[in-house]
């Protein structure tokens, strides 16, 4: 009988699990993470940036290495048509307009269940101008629930 008792809670918890991931599939989401190889092509060419080539001296990997002292290669250096400004947080550089971890300035964390759009911690939950993801805005009259626009 105890056997069936503790089959029975783990098959509940289970399904309650199942049931939240279907609810708020947000917290469960891939696309919240962080790419490695992501890149930012600059806007403008870098002065501070030793390169052999014009071309490489135009795109920095996420997380390059930086010193804020030193080799500071990304201090407020705009990306990718405005849509980034690169920050030498600690010793790597970092998007502070979308990083969850630096934004709007090195070291400012988002909450849990918030992203950093254009430099704010958001909750994109129900949040009609970013519905699920940054710049993602629901039609007119249509409300953004569970991170889905008019999701009933």
């Amino acid at each position: 009988m105890a056997n069936f008792l503790k089959l029975t809670t783990i098959l509940t918890l289970m399904v309650l699990a199942l049931l939240l991931a279907s609810q708020y599939p947000m917290a469960f989401s891939s696309e919240l993470e962080d790419e490695d190889d992501e890149e930012y092509v600059l806007d403008a060419p870098n002065p501070n940036f030793r390169s052999r080539s014009r071309f490489l001296a135009s795109i920095i990997k996420k997380g390059a290495h930086c010193d804020p002292v030193k080799y500071n290669i990304c201090n407020g250096i705009s990306a990718n048509n405005g849509t980034s400004i690169l920050h030498c947080c600690k010793t790597h550089c970092r998007n502070i307009l979308g990083d969850r971890n630096n934004c709007g300035k090195c070291g400012r964390k988002c909450k849990q269940g918030q992203l950093c759009c254009n430099g704010s911690c958001t909750y994109v939950a129900y949040n009609a101008n970013h519905c699920g993801k940054c710049a993602r805005k629901c039609s007119a009259g249509v409300k953004c629930e569970s991170g889905y626009c008019g999701y009933a």
